[in-house]
């Protein structure tokens, strides 16, 4: 293996407590690493069961997932990946130019490791930019999910709001290293609940390196234009044929609800959740979202004989 990167970055004290609370939790979360192509890719390991993978998304990292992971594992073997470049995976430079470069840059090193690990027909849950990497494995179809569970997903139709754009280009990495915690408080304030204050303290903390994450930020950057159409997949969506649980909040400022609603539509054997939430609705109520991941991903045999009511 040649050309990657080092990991940038430890676990801070925030992301320590929760890894803490993971390895002592029933069933036991473990991390490890694994070199991917030209990464290695730490990730979490807990429960037994039909495996699901966990895909974070932009500037998150495997440990944001830690308000499902315990139920979660109650079920399943339970992986949860850093994306390659993010959280305390390592990565090549970015050296591509547009959006495929960009999605080949998050993709093979995932799809990589899947299929070296055997988990070519694990379940993949994804959120936003995680939710297009699994989009993408499943296109590829060297690996074939079982099932997809996509939140808030990346890269299903055009549109992706002006004022979310602004944020990502300045980027986050930046803005917490000028602001401080502070004042990048004022200007993402966390939900006033003493989960939303974790949340946010593992955000500015996994933010917070000296690099910025140079590379995945840059290979990020590539999947959208700074203004116009938004690069997609959305022609392409009615090849997927695993069974997909679309779950999308109402309130997203990100990728707003009808390309959620447009996406369901798109795949066939896709079932439609739109709840009244933001765009990281299962950090933001993850009370409600982990039973309707756990009743997808574990469903009675006949659940799926019926078309679903609010499709």
């Amino acid at each position: 293996m040649t050309n990657v990167h080092a990991v940038v970055s430890r676990p801070g004290p925030t992301e320590s407590a929760i890894l803490a609370e993971l390895t002592a939790g029933a069933p036991p979360f473990t991390a490890h690493r694994r070199a991917a192509l030209t990464s290695t890719l730490r990730y979490l390991e807990g429960g037994s069961g039909p495996p699901v993978v966990l895909l974070h998304g932009r500037g998150n990292a495997a440990t944001t997932w830690f308000p499902l992971l315990p139920g979660l594992a109650r079920r399943h073997r339970v992986l949860a990946l850093d994306l390659p470049g993010f959280g305390h995976a390592s990565s090549p430079p970015f050296e591509g130019k547009g959006f495929e470069d960009g999605l080949r840059f998050f993709v093979e090193p995932v799809e990589a490791l899947l299929l070296e690990m055997d988990l070519g027909d694990a379940a993949l849950v994804g959120h936003s930019l995680g939710a297009l990497v699994a989009l993408e494995i499943a296109l590829r179809k060297r690996a074939r999910p079982r099932k997809l569970a996509l939140i808030g997903a990346m890269g299903v139709g055009p549109v992706m709001t002006a004022s979310s754009r602004a944020y990502f280009r300045a980027p986050p990495e930046r803005l917490i290293r000028l602001l401080g915690a502070a004042l990048f408080r004022r200007l993402r304030p966390p939900r006033p609940t003493p989960l939303g204050e974790r949340v946010a303290a593992l955000h500015r903390e996994l933010g917070a390196v000296p690099d910025g994450r140079v590379a995945p930020v840059a290979a990020f950057n590539a999947l959208f234009p700074a203004l116009g159409p938004v690069p997609h997949r959305l022609p392409r969506l009615g090849e997927i044929d695993a069974e997909t649980l679309v779950l999308w909040g109402d309130r997203d400022d990100v990728f707003p609800a009808p390309l959620g609603i447009a996406a369901a539509a798109a795949i066939p054997r896709a079932t439609l959740r739109v709840v009244p939430l933001g765009h990281a609705l299962h950090l933001e109520d993850p009370d409600s979202v982990l039973p309707e991941l756990t009743a997808f991903l574990s469903p009675p045999t006949d659940a799926f004989l019926s078309p679903p009511t609010d499709r």
